[in-house]
């Protein structure tokens, strides 16, 4: 299968997983300003962190006074999920080269993992099959930056009864419903869901 395709086919197969992304990226825009941050300084973050949860603990920690290491262990803590997936992943992707393997760590988040390793797993034989994650990564980051800029310039305007912080727990669910289908993973999602709160 060409690049080109195995590309597409990511792209394609994240669609549905934007739309919760949208709103979600909205809502860090609105935040970062309404916290009092600059409009550049929340774009800036959606650039360098790409990780929504991983912005608000960083704006809220900042925001309310907290020293610069607290704020950037919390973010580390909050995004240390990507060792996980990293290291998940990387047994599919060891022949790429240490630059490749840098590219694409960028645009590893939680749909892009979701979707990439179940890919992976399928169509381990495909010597290209890192444009999945390439085009899954890159279509989220693309989404991510739009809407967060959306939320920084519009977000004001934004009424409140919209009620967009639905969107938070939406991306996440969105990423496990696909696991529905089977009855023992409905047991785990509905224990684990039960013990967190």
């Amino acid at each position: 299968m060409k690049s080109s395709k195995i590309f597409t086919r990511g792209v394609l197969d994240v669609l549905p997983l934007l739309i919760p992304v949208f709103p979600f990226g909205l809502i860090i825009g609105v935040i970062g300003v309404e916290l009092g941050f600059s409009p550049l300084l929340v774009y800036v973050s959606s650039l360098v962190v790409f990780s929504g949860s991983a912005q608000i603990v960083l704006f809220q920690l900042v925001s309310g006074g907290a020293s610069p290491f607290v704020a950037l262990a919390s973010v580390g803590v909050t995004n240390s999920r990507h060792f996980l997936y990293g290291a998940v992943l990387s047994e599919y992707l060891e022949d790429l080269s240490t630059s490749w393997k840098a590219f694409l760590s960028y645009f590893l988040v939680d749909q892009s993992f979701a979707l990439s390793h179940r890919f992976f797993k399928e169509n381990n034989s495909l010597k290209n099959k890192h444009f999945y994650l390439l085009g899954s990564g890159a279509t989220l980051w693309f989404v991510w930056q739009v809407s967060s800029l959306t939320g920084i310039f519009l977000g004001s305007i934004v009424p409140e009864e919209l009620g967009l912080s639905f969107a938070i727990p939406l991306t996440f669910l969105s990423l496990i419903i696909h696991e529905f289908k089977k009855f023992d993973h409905l047991i785990v999602i509905f224990i684990s869901g039960f013990l967190a709160i």
